[in-house]
């Protein structure tokens, strides 16, 4: 009885390490919605993700474990393409997602939002495109969320300024319109403040903390333009004017001349 009460204690203390069905799942549908043109992941196979971690021990390149389960995917700079599965929502247990310095494209999945512990997501430099979804503002943890330098548009979901942790935020050089949320670009309290680099490098952007935009001023062809225009049609107007005077002149002296001959002796 002492052999298999020391069992069972070994075994509450040191369970044994089996693999997660969940981050198998999403490790195998982001591999199939990647491609690794440079083969930087090469031991990214079908048997490394069955049993991708072994406590706090990774078994792929990127890849941070802790205690049996995916903690954290930092795959930056590896010339990646190709999209974001949805299925990383599986990974349920991450808490940071670095795919930046890429060439991913495609939008930045919805399913995002099932990541509830995620602290720090960072998409930057790559060519994503699409809206931000405004369903981040579901993880509450965020710290961090850095989509510089992509193709995003439309406008700045509200609700990301719901997210009490958000310390960095940049979606500088995309394609974003409409005004900044002031829950965003005038924060109170004690709340992290972000001045005008996180939005810099959106054309249709506007709002504080961006400098007020500079009015269209006409350029110089359209100046000469105007002017000669002007030119022409005042000429034109000067030149009718002095027709029609002209012409009322003639007709003037014409009646003159037809009383002065009315008036004249027959010989």
């Amino acid at each position: 009885m002492g052999i298999w009460s020391n069992l069972v204690v070994l075994l509450v203390i040191f369970p044994f390490c089996t693999s997660d069905p969940n981050d198998e799942m999403c490790l195998t549908h982001l591999s199939q919605s990647l491609q690794d043109p440079l083969k930087n992941l090469q031991n990214w196979t079908k048997s490394s993700f069955a049993k991708p971690c072994d406590g706090f021990t990774s078994y792929l390149q990127g890849a941070t474990c802790n205690n049996g389960r995916i903690y954290k995917l930092s795959l930056s700079n590896l010339s990646l393409k190709g999209t974001i599965s949805p299925y990383l929502s599986n990974c349920t247990n991450l808490q940071a997602l670095d795919l930046s310095s890429n060439a991913i494209s495609g939008p930045i999945p919805l399913e995002l939002q099932f990541l509830v512990n995620l602290a720090v997501l960072n998409l930057s430099a790559n060519q994503l495109s699409g809206p931000i979804p405004e369903q981040l503002a579901i993880c509450a943890y965020l710290n961090v969320i850095d989509l510089h330098d992509n193709q995003l548009n439309g406008l700045i979901p509200q609700q990301l300024g719901l997210l009490v942790r958000l310390s960095v935020f940049d979606v500088s050089n995309n394609r974003l319109s409409g005004p900044i949320p002031a829950s965003l670009g005038n924060r109170s309290g004690n709340l992290p403040r972000f001045n005008a680099s996180s939005f810099d490098g959106n054309k249709d952007l506007y709002g504080y903390p961006l400098p007020p935009k500079k009015s269209n001023g006409l350029s110089v062809l359209a100046i000469v333009g105007i002017g000669l225009g002007s030119g022409f049609l005042s000429l034109v107007l000067s030149f009718t004017a002095v027709c029609i005077w002209l012409r009322v002149t003639e007709q003037k002296l014409d009646a003159e001349e037809g009383k002065i001959s009315h008036l004249m002796p027959d010989y």
